[in-house]
């Protein structure tokens, strides 16, 4: 049987996708995306944004009418809470809720159950961190879930809704995984959760856990997924130095307005995302450095707006993730007044977005002539295109035959130019062009 999978969201979501399509590859199915032909799909929805629910509402209706004979299986966040409307989309639809999508790991047993019309309500809890991904199906770089939830109640925020309290993998599972994945081949792991910055194990918090894994592992580098910017201490930025873990950090910022943050219920202040990127450039010579923006917020004026494009140029940004505001069903911002109109919330997200490309060339243009470790993903040709250790996208030329998915190149940058190929997913609309190889292991 074959099974198209298709992910909206996260990384999180990413991972997860990855965890149900490994298992399933194993007992035998036929494992695609879900722009192929398949007898069932599963698709893995989001909720943080309306846009990502009415996105992955439209992908479920189209899916659906393409393919009226095949099962679409729908789960994720918004499967969570939005089950009865996702499962009147269409006939083949059924909803497993995000707590419940474990129970996709024995799918031949769930299909029979939705045949015979029993459904999976939502509600019912199994274990978050049940899933799991030793070998992936849709990624080079293996994901890590070491974290999940969330206990911080930002007031326009629906995930702690959709996921529930923090919780964190056990440190020696952790580490366990993680050895597992390195046996298998792996060159890079992603450290990924809602908020990994909140993982606790044994009396430890993040910072310990890289430790444990910088000790029990030999070759993989390490990625995080994100990192709240409170969260960034003197100890976790000297644990940073190590070179195997990645130059690249995500930061969900959001806003550069004190009274802003104050009024989304962020634990932090504009100073405090200050000192943790300045902690950050210390343990890191020219890291990536990308922020969650959330424009429009209610209440939000032209001087917080300048606040927050202030905050962008003052911390030399590689790239800005910009999200409009969108009221969210049951959190405390969906009745915030004044809303800003949707004009002018418009206009602000076109403008950090319009920066956002900028930032990503000035940041690329700035490698040109250094060296990088590129970890290969596709190839094409003599040239394969893959990911550096400082998530810049980028095109290997001068390789020798043979398989090179999962390998690192070692490459000097030649130029940063607009070149895109295939399904590649080039960042920012931007692709870097190397020299011949330097190094390959």
């Amino acid at each position: 049987m074959r099974v198209g999978f298709h992910t909206f969201g996260c990384k999180l979501n990413q991972y997860e996708t990855e965890a149900l399509a490994s298992p399933l590859h194993s007992q035998g199915f036929d494992v695609v995306s879900a722009r192929q032909d398949a007898e069932v799909y599963i698709v893995n929805t989001c909720t943080v944004t309306s846009r990502a629910d009415h996105k992955a509402r439209a992908f479920i209706r189209g899916l659906a009418r393409a393919h009226p004979d095949s099962q679409i299986v729908v789960t994720g966040c918004s499967a969570q809470l939005e089950a009865e409307s996702l499962a009147s989309l269409a006939k083949n639809v059924v909803v497993v809720a995000q707590s419940e999508k474990a129970v996709l790991l024995d799918l031949p047993r769930f299909l029979e159950e939705a045949r015979e019309g029993r459904g999976r309500p939502a509600g019912g809890l199994t274990d978050p961190f049940a899933l799991h991904a030793s070998e992936s199906s849709f990624h080079t770089r293996a994901f890590l879930k070491i974290q999940d939830g969330c206990d911080s109640r930002c007031a326009y925020c629906r995930v702690p809704l959709a996921r529930g309290p923090s919780v964190s993998l056990a440190s020696d599972e952790v580490v366990r995984r993680a050895g597992e994945l390195e046996q298998r081949g792996c060159r890079e792991i992603v450290l990924t959760g809602v908020n990994i910055s909140a993982w606790r194990s044994g009396g430890q918090g993040l910072e310990g856990l890289l430790l444990s894994l910088l000790a029990a592992t030999r070759q993989p580098r390490l990625r995080l997924s994100s990192l709240e910017p409170d969260a960034i201490s003197e100890g976790l930025a000297t644990v940073l130095r190590d070179p195997r873990i990645c130059p690249h950090f995500h930061l969900p910022v959001q806003s550069g307005s004190d009274s802003v943050l104050s009024r989304m219920k962020r634990r932090y202040r504009a100073e405090k995302v200050r000192e943790g990127v300045a902690l950050l450039r210390a343990a890191k010579a020219s890291p990536f450095l990308a922020a969650d923006i959330l424009v429009g917020f209610p209440g939000e004026t032209e001087e917080d707006h300048a606040a927050t494009r202030q905050l962008i140029e003052d911390l030399k940004f590689s790239a800005l993730h910009v999200f409009p505001f969108s009221p969210r069903p049951g959190t405390a911002a969906a009745s915030f007044k004044p809303r800003v109109p949707e004009r002018v919330r418009d206009m602000r997200a076109r403008e950090l977005r319009d920066r956002s490309r900028q930032l990503s060339d000035r940041y690329a243009r700035s490698w040109v002539g250094a060296d990088v470790e590129v970890l290969l993903e596709k190839r094409e040709g003599l040239a394969a295109e893959g990911t550096s250790e400082n998530y810049l996208k980028v095109v290997v030329r001068g390789l020798p035959a043979g398989e090179v998915r999962g390998r690192i190149a070692r490459a000097r940058i030649s130029d940063a130019g607009q070149k895109c190929t295939g399904e590649f997913a080039c960042f920012l609309d931007m692709s870097l062009v190397f020299d011949p190889l330097l190094h390959y292991n």
